[in-house]
């Protein structure tokens, strides 16, 4: 059993003040995993406080300085990278293999911020003036419970860079992995008040951090309606908000793909972390004339998918994180059934052979159109709809039409049609016959998915203020 009551203050652990207290379960045996006492809005306050400390020094940090807290941060993510992979299987039901992967992605953003941060210019001529690049102030970075470690370290790492000291707050349903990723960014060694950590309820720890005026950056990874109501929340001290919200992802295959290779990667699109990610592509858009293949391929294919242990390195996808996510998923199966969509695999229940544990089929609806709830919510589970188009222009139509634009994926043989067809997709980012994506590249979403963007050169300046000096 694992107790956590405390929280990660101006470079320590301390008891936190509130008395709120969560109890969880391993998602894959419903089996007790301890007990969490949340902070409060005086916990907050005083993390606040610590950062606006640390923010007097950091911002005058120079760029060496910050690129030696980088690389001891990298060193000591990378040095607890296997804790990160254990808890992420323990706490969620997170697969082996993706588990594996967000462990050094989470050391791998330190690394490659550091590099970014070498060549960055934070002065430049513009005409008259000198525009120096200055940071924006004390950072609220505010992560989800499906990436913890990923999340927290990818926004660290450009708040860090831009000379930004932070309040981190995770999602109040992972407190393991909260705790070993604190852990790790401890040993570190970075002053105090750098980066604080505590866990708490959106209503009054998430409430403080959006309204408290010391806080002038949010960075928030979660769904849209909680990212309307920061926006709300933050308007009154006009803070620098950047939002990662809602994706409901096309995957578009094209009638020149390789289908068979197309298939088997829009899959692994859709149910990637078991579904729960918000940019699964949970939409496969095909040519109507090649549906018949595309169902008989996918029937195969999602037959062979393991389901099932997640610490077994050949299950490909674990159980849900929570029984309210296991119910999320059995009413979205339902609700599809009720519109008239066809059942193509998977469907309500546990797969055969789990009797316990929060494990869902893996579900495939075909004739499904843009109607339909299945079409148009976040189900965050590994459900897919197939939907069938006419031409390039229709699948581009299909896609487009969504209140979300985070990611999409394209898969053609030909790179400059895929290229045509990514261009006049409404997202955020479009991976050509890939699944993984560019980790330097400018991650956000249009429409509902979000306002500004991430990582890379983009995620530095989202923590950066330009100001003119006329005649300098």
């Amino acid at each position: 059993m694992h107790t956590f009551h405390h929280a990660y203050i101006d470079g320590r652990f301390v008891p936190v003040q509130g008395t709120t207290v969560l109890h969880s379960v391993n998602p894959a045996t419903e089996e007790p995993l301890g007990h969490t006492t949340l902070a409060n809005r005086d916990d907050a306050r005083q993390a606040i406080a610590a950062a606006k400390r640390a923010q007097a020094l950091l911002g005058r940090s120079s760029k060496a300085e910050r690129i030696d807290m980088l690389q001891q941060l990298e060193a000591a993510v990378l040095a607890h990278a296997d804790q990160i992979r254990d808890v992420t299987i323990e706490e969620y039901g997170g697969p082996l293999a993706r588990a594996q992967w967000v462990s050094q992605y989470a050391s791998q953003c330190f690394a490659r911020t550091a590099e970014l941060l070498r060549g960055y210019d934070f002065s430049r001529r513009v005409g008259d003036s000198l525009v120096r690049m200055e940071p924006v102030g004390v950072a609220a970075l505010i992560a989800p419970w499906n990436s913890v470690a990923g999340t927290v370290c990818s926004k660290l790492a450009s708040a860090i860079a831009a000379g930004c000291a932070s309040v981190i707050k995770p999602s109040e349903l992972s407190p393991w992995q909260t705790e070993v990723t604190a852990q790790a960014l401890h040993a570190a060694g970075l002053p105090g008040g750098v980066f604080n950590i505590l866990l708490g309820r959106g209503e009054d720890v998430g409430d403080e951090l959006v309204t408290h005026p010391d806080v002038a950056r949010i960075s928030f990874t979660g769904s849209t309606p909680t990212g309307q109501a920061i926006v709300r929340a933050a308007a009154g001290t006009i803070k620098r908000v950047g939002l990662g919200l809602t994706g409901k992802c096309a995957a578009i295959v094209l009638d020149d793909a390789d289908l068979p290779q197309a298939i088997e990667q829009a899959l692994a699109c859709a149910f990637m972390n078991n579904g729960q990610a918000c940019v699964a592509g949970t939409r496969l858009l095909v040519p109507a004339h090649r549906l018949t293949e595309v169902l008989a391929l996918v029937q195969r294919q999602v037959a062979a998918l393991r389901v099932g242990d997640p610490r077994d390195a050949e299950t490909a996808i674990g159980p849900l994180a929570s029984r309210a996510q296991y119910e999320r998923i059995q009413h979205y199966i339902r609700r599809g059934l009720e519109q008239g969509a066809t059942l193509v695999a998977g469907g309500e229940g546990r797969p055969e052979g789990l009797a316990k544990g929060y494990f869902v089929r893996p579900t495939v609806f075909a004739h499904v159109h843009n109607g339909m709830d299945i079409a148009r919510e976040e189900i965050f589970g590994p459900v897919l709809s197939i939907l069938s188009y006419a031409d390039d222009a229709d699948a581009i139509a299909l896609a487009n039409d969504s209140a979300y634009g985070l990611q999409a994926y394209v898969f053609s043989r030909n790179r400059d049609r895929a290229l045509a067809v990514a261009e006049r997709l409404d997202a955020g980012a479009v991976l050509i016959n890939r699944t993984l994506p560019d980790p330097l590249a400018p991650f956000g979403g249009m429409k509902q998915s979000g306002l500004g963007r991430e990582s890379g050169l983009f995620g530095l300046e989202s923590f950066l203020e330009p100001k003119a000096i006329v005649g300098a």
